[in-house]
């Protein structure tokens, strides 16, 4: 693990200390781990194997909010996202870091992910790398309107400028909101092909099943602090005609409505348009 006073890893995980413990050697920054109230020995384990980790060891499970609380913890002007299965190709992070720098209004670099063994290329990455949003003259890459959380780096200053990911959406899904929030304040988002993140998911996962109801229940949260009532609506009847996990999702959505409804801040319409550009309406 290397040093720098530019920027800091936070990883955040609960429950994985097999995959941690393999993955804190590949970062080559400082490490801020975020522990999600684990029960497996997970603290220990890293203290005693890891001490040049900072472990933030949480009392409960704040989802992705964990991550805001570790970029806190971090201080540096740059951070970079990973979970406890992925991390940044050798020397690519400090490029990310120089591409940063040279690009004053970029909040969120994605690199490219290359999935499992096998590297094959996240298909999220594929859409990207063709994004309807075209590429602005001051950024280093497609524009986007969204990012995959363990493949990022982000300008510190913009993310807690937009409150970082909230306890309300909390995870999966927390990127839109974040996204949404930084595109409304004028910050670029950008996918850089020249940086790589290798990320080999974990066998311990939730089954696709769960994972799609939690998908639908942050999508809901999601459109209830920023949505136009009439894509309010659109999403409403979308999670209907989802079947069973669309409305699982916005059924679990319901106790943090009222939340959600306190942080209700529609995007301004030039990212509304951006917006429907993405959904090619």
């Amino acid at each position: 693990m290397t040093s720098s006073s530019d920027v800091t890893v936070v990883v955040a995980s609960q429950n994985r200390r097999a995959d941690l413990l393999a993955t804190l050697p590949r970062h080559e920054a400082p490490v801020v781990l975020v522990d999600n109230a684990s029960t497996d020995g997970t603290v220990e384990a890293v203290r005693s194997t890891h001490p040049d980790v900072t472990v933030l060891a949480l009392e409960r499970n704040h989802g992705a909010h964990g991550r805001t609380l570790g970029v806190a913890r971090a201080g540096t002007p740059f951070v970079a996202f990973a979970d406890d299965d992925s991390w940044w190709a050798p020397g690519d992070l400090s490029r990310a870091v120089g591409i940063m720098r040279a690009h004053p209004r970029l909040a969120v670099l994605n690199a490219r992910i290359l999935v499992g063994p096998e590297e094959r290329l996240d298909p999220v990455c594929a859409e990207m790398a063709h994004s309807p949003l075209g590429t602005a003259p001051d950024l280093p890459g497609p524009s986007l309107l969204g990012f995959v959380a363990c493949g990022v780096l982000v300008r510190t200053e913009a993310f807690q400028a937009v409150g970082g990911f909230d306890e309300v959406v909390r995870f999966p899904g927390e990127e839109e909101r974040v996204a949404l929030d930084l595109a409304a304040a004028g910050w670029g988002l950008s996918y850089v092909d020249a940086v790589t993140v290798h990320h080999h998911p974990s066998s311990s996962r939730h089954s696709p099943a769960r994972r799609q109801v939690a998908v639908w229940r942050s999508r809901v949260l999601t459109a209830v602090m920023r949505a136009h009532p009439s894509d309010l609506a659109a999403t409403l009847a979308g999670a209907v005609r989802a079947g069973r996990p669309g409305v699982e999702g916005l059924a679990r959505a319901v106790p943090d409505l009222p939340a959600a409804l306190v942080r209700r801040r529609p995007v301004p319409d030039d990212v509304r348009a951006q917006q429907r550009r993405l959904a090619g309406s």
